[in-house]
């Protein structure tokens, strides 16, 4: 039976708000962060989800407490990190934010691909199938994973996933689901 997954982003950092890549660093939620996270719970209340996984990174597991603690089991999981940004990380996202498609297959200086973010959201699929069958779960994450969610559940290329992303239209909104079949 397939197993439904709805995506959640994390809630603004410090470093969102002056345009720095964290990527496997561990964030900061600033005030806002953690109050998007709270509201959310509002926005998504009555869902029934079997589970909450979570990035292992604290922006993304606090927003998960934020939202979900008390309410449903949190499994935080390593698979579901950022992308590893290396020489990059802690420098300004608008300098790289253009060229991110060069870093599909090459992976950034000391750091990794979008394949690789790829490859442990594969792992992590599989796990879900193998353990989640029929299930609802939530997931609260960061960009390359849900790219990576974009490519292999709703067969997007990476360009195209990285080109239609929501966040360079600034259209968020409360879950993106998603559907692992059989």
């Amino acid at each position: 039976m397939p197993v439904k997954i709805t995506y959640f982003v994390h809630g603004t950092t410090t470093d969102n708000e002056t345009d720095l890549a964290t990527g496997w660093n561990p964030g900061e939620l600033t005030k806002r962060g953690v109050e998007q996270s709270k509201e959310l719970w509002k926005m998504v209340w009555g869902r029934p989800f079997e589970a909450v996984f979570c990035s292992d990174l604290k922006r993304a597991s606090e927003s998960a407490e934020s939202t979900f603690g008390g309410k449903f089991p949190i499994i935080p999981d390593k698979r579901l990190r950022e992308v590893n940004y290396g020489d990059f990380t802690g420098t300004k996202f608008s300098g790289f934010r253009d060229s991110l498609k060069d870093f599909i297959d090459m992976p950034f200086p000391n750091g990794e691909s979008y394949r690789d973010v790829e490859k442990r959201v594969s792992e992590f699929l599989e796990f879900l199938r193998e353990n989640y069958s029929g299930k609802h779960i939530a997931v609260v994450a960061h960009q390359g994973p849900q790219l990576a969610l974009e490519v292999l559940l709703n067969n997007k290329t990476w360009a195209q996933a990285i080109d239609e992303d929501w966040r360079r239209k600034n259209e968020w909104k409360p879950g993106w689901e998603y559907i692992l079949g059989d």
